[in-house]
């Protein structure tokens, strides 16, 4: 028996953990290379897992809500048990030698060695983390509850695998108040508001689920969102009767390239204009150097209703694509989210959103803003109204618009300005087109 550790390979750039959601394969299972045996969530997207290699499960290292750092091994195959799966080298490749002997654990090897030598023995094959930084191992979630505590989280303890810090020992450090933080000022990042437990009057009647996976993250997400930026919300309407008769005529030539289009790509383009006169609507905050960072970049990130959840694909450079363009990106990033299909880079670098309500209805609501922008535009459903037009009754067809802004960078007659801009380009289809060019 040739006993091999499967190892947490690098998910994304810059993530270093994930929160297990489920496996995919059970101890006894055959696996093959590049056989999907998890489930990760990591920030706001759920991937899969791939074996680098063959073999038959022998054990699996963590369970499911577990957060598992890149280079934890998940799980024990044995490679013997791989058969055929495991491919064979071409005539212009042979497989490499195997090590005469084990390296020393403190030289780090490279993950390749996992995936390189698959017939090479077990201690061969052991990859090695990098040394630890000197900061403590946590999760995003635990040290986010260090900041809202006050607590300095460099200073405990951990009582969790391999010293990490857990959420128990940052509420006992706070019980303690022996760190120097607990007596600073609460900051914008750390309300210090407690999370009280739930208390429930009727529990024999309830049912308890696990919040994890990507509603965890979502729910960590809006939490963060509404502690560090004060919202406001500002609303209007615009008569878009030219816009949708705009859009009947361009629906038969998006069908002849396979796409459709919505009145999403029209929003996207009025926006972009419209942030090019308000630039500060395309900003960030950056609370650490004190510094507001305006972009000069047009990533826009639209939210997506999945049966996991409030995803948010972002389409970059927006401004260099055609309303055409648009359309197909969109369809595609929105088909591959339902499906779980979105890589994280596709839901990453957005400069502002726009969640569309409009499309499963209401007039109006109040969305949080994405952290770290500084704003998200909300888009509504489309009424039919009677209206007074040269002195004749007429019927004209409005949709709602609101945009919630940060009141840190944005102010109220600035959002209005904003606002009366952007109605004023989706009201005449000829000056929004002025700006395509």
């Amino acid at each position: 028996m040739a006993k091999q550790d499967i190892k947490l390979p690098e998910i994304g750039e810059g993530v270093t953990e994930g929160e297990l959601v489920d496996w995919l394969v059970q101890v006894g299972d055959t696996i093959e290379a590049d056989q999907a045996i998890a489930e990760l969530m990591t920030d706001k997207a759920t991937v899969e897992v791939p074996a680098p290699t063959g073999g038959k499960v022998l054990e699996l290292k963590f369970n499911s809500g577990d957060v598992i750092e890149v280079e934890s091994v998940m799980m024990v195959i044995d490679t013997d048990a791989a058969g055929s799966t495991t491919p064979a080298p071409t005539k212009e490749e042979k497989p490499e030698p195997a090590p005469a002997a084990q390296a020393p654990a403190s030289t780090p090897q490279p993950m390749a060695a996992a995936t390189s030598t698959p017939q090479a023995s077990s201690a061969s094959m052991d990859v090695y983390p990098p040394a630890a930084d000197i900061k403590v191992l946590a999760t995003p979630a635990t040290r986010r509850l260090a900041r809202e505590l006050s607590v300095d989280i460099n200073q405990i303890s951990g009582t969790g695998l391999a010293g990490r810090v857990t959420r128990d020992d940052v509420l006992a450090k706070s019980k303690t108040g022996s760190t120097s933080a607990t007596t600073a000022a609460p900051t914008l990042q750390s309300p210090g508001i407690p999370r009280p437990a739930y208390q429930s009057p009727g529990g024999a009647v309830e049912e308890r689920v696990a919040l994890k996976g990507i509603r965890k993250k979502i729910a960590e997400n809006m939490q963060m969102a509404k502690h560090v930026i004060p919202h406001f919300t500002l609303m209007d309407e615009a008569n878009i009767t030219d816009l949708i008769e705009l859009r009947k005529t361009l629906k038969p030539l998006a069908e002849q390239y396979g796409t459709k289009i919505t009145y999403l790509p029209f929003v996207m383009k009025a926006l972009i204009a419209t942030v090019r006169e308000f630039p500060m609507f395309n900003a960030s905050i950056d609370d650490a150097a004190q510094e507001i960072v305006y972009k000069k970049y047009f990533n826009v990130g639209f939210a997506a209703d999945t049966p996991n959840g409030l995803l948010v694909p972002v389409i970059k450079d927006a401004d260099q694509k055609t309303i055409l363009q648009l359309s197909q990106e969109i369809v595609d990033l929105a088909t591959r989210a339902r499906d779980g299909k979105l890589a994280l880079d596709e839901m990453r670098g957005a400069t502002f959103t726009i969640t569309n309500i409009g499309s499963v209805g209401g007039n109006y609501a109040t969305p949080i803003i994405n952290h770290p922008e500084v704003a998200i535009f909300g888009m509504y459903k489309i009424q039919e109204r009677p209206i007074v037009k040269d002195g004749e009754l007429d019927v004209a067809s409005f949709m709602n618009y609101t945009v919630t802004c940060d009141h840190r960078l944005i102010d109220g007659a600035v959002a209005a300005r904003f606002l009366a801009a952007f109605i004023k380009r989706m009201e005449n289809p000829g000056v929004l087109m002025m700006d395509m060019m």
